[in-house]
């Protein structure tokens, strides 16, 4: 057996496949109940065939703001059963719900706990046999690594926490006095026969630079690109497995992490980005408005001070903006001194970690958004003294600057609240990285994710 027929998918083939099988599974279901019992609220025909492309829609919808499409969710037993659950009932309440666009409320109710349950049981069924055979082991993409011994095994750990079925099975070193790495050892001889008595599928090449240890391994590593066997840059792996930019500290050079996105630079985007912030921050500002007078209230008793508070912020091109909040600190909270903000800040009030953890003392932004001073989506806008800090010891820092600041972006979904130099570190790897793949998809990405984050409280 040759290594290209060892079975493997990549992470986007992975979430494809869940959403795909997800209205498979539950559409056949329905299909099968409709056929052999009384079931007729929803009917597979070609008549009413939009009923079934509603659903798949809202399933898959749905699906992803309850983390379906995670795969360290997706294969852990307790959690998907968590997010099958949430998924099932919010789907089933919209689809009853949706006027024009779905079958009539039936007479019987227990046509609806059918369905209920048949979209429950499919989607069960289905992720269940994801977990036991799809997430297991014999889809290990097995890898070999060509770098610095010193380095393997903290390259190698850093994959495994978002690819759990990226196996590194074997590394080159190509430093002159290795050092053992928890990794199997390969010398360039050896190579052609570990790639192919290990199903090796791919060779990573880290961060070598211009020393790739011997024209004879480079020989070598070309005839095995010209048998089928993936050959990728680590930065590339990195990239496409943690969705951020392998950023260090030291970098300077930002030429090897882009080119920015084409997005930056075409107008069409531009300008329904600039239409949907506008749209975006009227409906948001109607709704603020409404609830406003109630968290004004309870601000009263439970957070006695001032409402909102104002405080500069870094903006596009690092131009200086006044941005506006909810309070959600005690009164003069910074009487020594700006500090980071921390997960358990003892500063801030009891009302405002509930604020902060809905999100809701954000809403006065979008004036800001009004005001074209900040975008829906784009890198948090940062306080000039931190900026000045941070940009002291991460040079690429000031990067982030090139769009407008956002009141969402891909950093906040995917990274908690930052108060240290590191978490600086890691929340730029998500900006730029948004900044270098910035488009209408990875936008709705974000405003799924923040759906998610609302929902589940996970506001910092």
């Amino acid at each position: 057996m040759s290594a290209s027929q060892k079975i493997h998918f990549e992470i986007s083939e992975r979430k494809i496949l869940l959403r795909v099988m997800d209205v498979v599974f539950t559409v056949l279901t329905l299909a099968l109940i409709g056929h052999y019992t009384q079931f007729d609220y929803f009917r597979v025909s070609q008549t009413s065939f939009y009923w079934t492309i509603v659903l798949a829609l809202y399933i898959v919808f749905f699906g992803t703001i309850f983390e379906m499409y995670n795969l360290q969710t997706a294969s852990n037993r307790f959690q998907i059963s968590k997010s099958i659950i949430l998924t099932t009932s919010v789907t089933v309440l919209f689809y009853l719900l949706t006027p024009f666009y779905t079958p009539v409320l039936p007479s019987n109710r227990l046509q609806i706990i059918l369905f209920f349950f048949s979209i429950l049981i499919s989607l069960s069924v289905w992720r269940y046999f994801y977990i036991v055979f799809l997430a297991s082991n014999r889809f290990m993409k097995k890898v070999l690594f060509v770098g610095n011994s010193k380095d393997v095994d903290s390259l190698v750990t850093e994959l495994a926490k978002f690819n759990p079925h990226y196996k590194v099975v074997g590394y080159i070193a190509i430093d002159e006095n290795p050092n053992g790495a928890n990794v199997t050892r390969v010398s360039a001889e050896e190579l052609d026969d570990f790639v192919y008595q290990n199903y090796v599928s791919e060779i990573v090449v880290a961060n070598v630079k211009n020393k790739l240890a011997s024209v004879e391994l480079y020989n070598k590593l070309l005839r095995l690109l010209e048998k089928g066997i993936v050959i990728r840059k680590y930065n590339q792996v990195y990239e496409n497995s943690t969705y951020r930019l392998p950023i260090q500290f030291e970098d300077r050079e930002l030429y090897k992490f882009f080119p920015f996105s084409r997005s930056n630079q075409n107008k069409l985007y531009m300008y329904y980005t600039r239409f949907f912030d506008l749209v975006f921050a009227v409906v948001g500002l109607l709704g603020f408005f409404l609830i406003a007078p109630l968290l004004w209230i309870i601000n009263l008793f439970v957070n006695k001070g001032s409402f909102f508070y104002t405080q500069e912020r870094v903006g596009k091109n690092g131009i200086p903006f006044t941005i506006y909040k909810m309070r959600t600190m005690v009164q003069n909270a910074e009487q020594n001194g700006a500090v980071f903000a921390t997960t358990n800040d003892s500063r801030i009030t009891p009302f405002g970690k509930f604020l902060r953890k809905t999100r809701l003392d954000e809403l006065p932004q979008f004036i800001n958004v009004l005001k074209g001073e900040m975008a829906i989506i784009g890198p948090r806008p940062e306080r000039p003294f931190f900026v000045d800090q941070i940009a002291a010891s991460i040079p690429l820092y000031q990067t982030r600057h090139v769009i407008k600041p956002g009141l969402t972006g891909w950093a906040q979904v995917n990274y908690p609240y930052g108060s240290n130099l590191e978490d600086s570190l890691m929340k730029l790897r998500y900006d730029l990285y948004y900044i270098k793949h910035r488009s209408l998809f990875l936008d709705v990405n974000i405003v799924v994710k923040t759906l998610s984050t609302v929902l589940f409280f996970r506001g910092q």
